[in-house]
């Protein structure tokens, strides 16, 4: 394929908190050459090295919560510099800290050191994006503003092809306005409009019965998104790595059924 491709382990954390060495050779077998973790379901940084190196996967990224980071940048970052990530990414703000709030200037500070820490140790930080960093703040997407606040230097950008759409933006515009500062990018599928259970699907809020017509993840080529040009938008701006993401599985298939589907989409459009 034309891109290495990643996925996020969260997309199968159930089966990776009961056996992550075995979901991890599952993931290799069905074709993924990488995995982004959120996490090491109770391993040591050693022993995740060790399944990855055994397996032939490579540790891409990981997503690490903002606030462990800030409150233990060497430690928490040493820890998947130990693993041998590439990158590190900062996955979600909590609401109280996000773009129009009074402490979003203080993340960027914060967002702009993990940078620079990350950097000492061998890697790079990124910033994965949700839809609420496109608020317009002085005419500007708080996304944009945190991108040009923060040096290309210290962080560069994970866009997420699904939250870029229903931030109202077109993915492969938006790949292409940060060509050289996105390395690497999540590809994800959805159905459905904007709604108050996208959140509840990520798993970060209460679920709630969803509705039949309501917003859910797709495996790739499944939904809504034209993958093709987000591709090549990507081969544009020297993305290195995709990563699949699918946060909640649908159409009657188990996490790992939706992780295969979508590798086996990518093969057919990812040459």
């Amino acid at each position: 394929m034309a891109f290495p491709t990643a996925i996020q382990v969260y997309s199968v954390r159930e089966e990776a908190k009961a056996d992550l060495r075995a979901t991890l050779a599952k993931l290799k077998e069905m074709g993924y050459d990488g995995v982004e973790f959120a996490g090491l379901y109770g391993h040591t940084a050693d022993e995740v090295k060790t399944m990855c190196e055994e397996l032939g996967l490579v540790p891409v990224s990981a997503h690490v919560p903002y606030l462990d980071m800030v409150k233990d940048p060497e430690g928490v970052l040493g820890t998947y510099a130990a693993i041998g990530c590439k990158y590190v990414a900062v996955p979600y703000l909590n609401d109280d800290l996000r773009p129009g709030t009074d402490k979003f200037p203080e993340v960027m500070k914060n967002i702009a050191m993990l940078g620079e820490v990350a950097n000492r140790l061998g890697m790079t930080l990124l910033y994965h994006n949700h839809d609420f960093e496109f608020i317009k703040l002085g005419g500007k997407y708080g996304l944009d503003t945190l991108y040009e606040t923060v040096p290309a230097d210290l962080l560069k950008t994970e866009l997420d092809v699904c939250w870029v759409k229903v931030g109202g933006e077109e993915p492969a515009a938006y790949i292409k306005k940060y060509s050289g500062r996105a390395p690497v990018v999540h590809l994800k599928d959805f159905y459905g409009e904007k709604s108050d259970n996208m959140y509840e699907l990520i798993g970060l809020e209460a679920q709630k019965p969803v509705r039949p017509d309501g917003f859910e993840f797709r495996p790739l080529g499944k939904g809504l998104q034209d993958f093709a040009p987000i591709l090549e938008a990507a081969k544009e701006a020297g993305t290195e790595w995709v990563v699949v993401e699918q946060d909640k599985p649908s159409l009657g298939l188990t996490p790992m059924e939706c992780a295969k589907a979508s590798i086996d989409y990518l093969r057919t459009i990812n040459k």
